[in-house]
């Protein structure tokens, strides 16, 4: 097995952990909603973690000022996952987490949109039109 399975296998366990706090480990009132973690990418000589933010409920008129808030939120208990992470995983140094808002459902809506408005038929009218 290459380096990137290490750092995948390590990437997947942070997720689970920071997940895990979040449900029912953190009591910070910015980070009540309801978050998800989509995704870890760890550095290769795992120094950093960036963990993948995803909100699933947002008012789309405060949504910039709702994610700062949890932004702000997390980099505040950014110490007590660090702190469960070392528990969890036997490591020598725990990584330093980033947290970035993860926008590829939003992205993927706005392609079906663009997709849906250019007005192509489907495959089985055409099959119909054909017989």
């Amino acid at each position: 097995m290459g380096k990137n399975y290490r750092q995948g296998r390590l990437g997947e366990e942070i997720r689970k952990i920071v997940s895990g706090m979040l449900i029912n480990g953190v009591k910070d009132p910015r980070l009540s909603g309801i978050i998800s973690i989509s995704s870890v990418e760890v550095t290769a000589d795992s120094s950093y973690a960036t963990c993948y933010v995803m909100p699933l409920i947002v008012d789309s008129e405060k949504k910039e000022q709702e994610e700062q808030e949890i932004l702000e939120g997390l980099y505040s208990a950014k110490g007590i996952f660090r702190r469960e992470i070392g528990k969890a995983v036997k490591m020598r140094h725990v990584p330093e987490l980033i947290f970035k808002f993860d926008h590829s459902m939003e992205y993927g809506r706005h392609i079906d949109e663009i997709i849906d408005s250019l007005d192509i038929k489907k495959e089985e009218e055409d099959t119909d039109e054909r017989k």
